[in-house]
């Protein structure tokens, strides 16, 4: 299985986009979602004769690995490991002596610095394409600075503030400190990730496709008319009824040996209250922390988080 998905390049300069599927490997829409979204792009041009295309598409599969099995992560979870001192580690350890997500941070390291070397882009924009574990609303997390913030916002899904304050090594964490520069380039780099919503949900995939072309116009590669909107109304259809903004308040986080186990027919947004029996693990009943939303509940095996939780800003 190759590591990029496709690739398409314009007539005239401009962002260098990198989107990431299956980052987390049993999470394929993101990977059929480029896929289709390339066919959308080599076709447009003939449905659409003015259509101009401003710097460089890559599509890339984050964990071949783990997609090949479906499985969440083979060793460790590849978005826990992005940090600088893990990528030191890892290129100064012989490639046949690294575990599986090793091998692919160091693959996908160099990918993306070789299209930086070769294209030069003023910016890097990064989109980090996920699906949930359980049912309900879609959502996406931006990095801390302005930047990647306007970029969330223009995916048009709810947004998620401080999600990254409780985590670790995520491929946000990455780009926001332009770990990416080579010799200069890109001047500045911005991620967001984008959550489609259930794993097997067909629909995750066209919501997928919206997140792409909404990042491909933010980043001023196509004209807001351009490209089949179809995927759009799908997104807004089901992001309307949703917060527009929140906030994190906490994670349950997993420790090995907890025997986490979710009790069943939570969905994303549902409110909770303080006290409410979400969860049990080896301790006895897990309750919530304090009023709010249940976000990402965790119903599959793999997973360092059981859940979070947020409270809705208002805007």
């Amino acid at each position: 299985m190759e590591r990029i998905i496709g690739t398409y390049t314009g007539a005239e300069p401009g962002a260098l986009v990198i989107v990431f599927g299956a980052v987390h490997g049993n999470e394929h829409a993101g990977v059929l979602a480029l896929e289709e979204t390339f066919r959308m792009l080599e076709q447009e041009p003939t449905a659409n004769p003015g259509f101009v295309f401003r710097g460089r598409l890559i599509g890339m599969i984050g964990n071949r690995q783990a997609y090949s099995t479906r499985q969440r992560f083979l060793d460790r979870d590849l978005n826990r490991l992005w940090t600088p001192v893990n990528l030191r580690r890892i290129l100064q350890t012989d490639p046949t002596e690294r575990i599986a997500e090793d091998q692919e941070l160091a693959e996908l390291y160099e990918a993306i610095r070789h299209e930086i070397q070769e294209v030069q882009p003023e910016a890097l924009i990064l989109l980090d394409l996920h699906t949930t574990s359980a049912e309900g609303g879609i959502f996406c997390i931006p990095s801390d600075d302005r930047a990647s913030l306007r970029l969330a916002k223009e995916l048009h899904a709810p947004v998620i503030l401080g999600m990254l304050d409780g985590l670790e090594g995520t491929l946000l964490h990455f780009a926001a400190g332009n770990h990416f520069e080579i010799c200069g380039y890109p001047r500045y780099s911005v991620g967001a990730a984008f959550e489609s919503g259930q794993h097997d949900d067909p629909l995750s995939v066209s919501r997928a496709i919206a997140a792409i072309i909404n990042c491909l116009r933010a980043a001023g590669c196509i004209r807001q008319e351009d490209v089949d909107s179809r995927h759009e109304f799908i997104l807004k259809t089901f992001s309307d009824p949703l917060p527009k903004v929140t906030r994190l308040r906490h994670i349950h986080h997993i420790r090995p040996g907890d025997a986490f186990d979710m009790r069943p027919g939570y969905v994303n947004f549902q409110p909770i209250q303080q006290g409410e029996h979400l969860a049990n693990d080896t301790t006895g009943p897990v309750l919530a922390p304090e009023d709010g939303l249940i976000l990402m509940p965790l119903y599959q095996p793999q997973g360092s988080d059981g859940f979070f939780v947020v409270q809705e800003i208002p805007v």
